[in-house]
């Protein structure tokens, strides 16, 4: 499909294509039960499950897709020049033996693998593979140090992320 060029003189009528594909998106998107593709990074999963060749989970909560063998998985993407994988939003507990359960039994820890992908515009560069074991081990420290700043904050919401180093250590690089 050849898109419009871009001229002073159809600005309108390419804002009128763009509407257009954003609505077969949109459609397409609910055929597939995959939900809203322009929520909060739901595109980006959707690109990468494809790339991949898994499937898409169905639901926001959860696991974001599901690998070949079935088996639960998270991804977490970036547009940054370096990969990086960032874990922000995690609720928060008053006892931190609580709250690591919480992570590992519920957050983090319940996918088996972990996916970090890298993005130039709509393209998946590059995603490297780590275990739930692995990415805990990286997070632990960082998290704990949200955990105990945690009121210090306005969103009081844990937060970490993987280094370039950490994910290109213990990852595996599948793109």
């Amino acid at each position: 499909m050849k898109l419009l060029t871009n001229t002073k003189d159809n600005k309108n009528e390419m804002l009128t294509e763009l509407m257009y594909h954003v609505n077969c998106i949109f459609e397409i998107s609910n055929n597939l039960d995959l939900g809203d593709p322009f929520s909060y990074n739901r595109m980006r999963e959707i690109l990468m499950a494809i790339k991949l060749g898994h499937t898409v989970a169905t639901t926001y909560a959860g696991a974001d897709a599901f690998d070949e063998n079935g088996d639960p998985t998270e991804y977490k993407s970036t547009t940054q020049k370096k990969i990086c994988g960032t874990y922000n939003g995690i609720s928060n507990y008053d006892d931190w033996g609580e709250q690591w359960n919480y992570i590992v039994k519920e957050k983090i820890g319940c996918y088996k693998w972990h996916h970090i992908g890298r993005f130039e515009g709509p393209d998946v560069k590059e995603v490297w593979r780590l275990s739930a074991d692995d990415v805990l081990s990286y997070l632990k420290p960082k998290l704990r140090n949200s955990w105990e700043n945690r009121h210090k904050r306005k969103d009081p919401r844990l937060g970490a992320s993987l280094a370039v180093g950490q994910i290109k250590q213990k990852g595996i690089k599948v793109i």
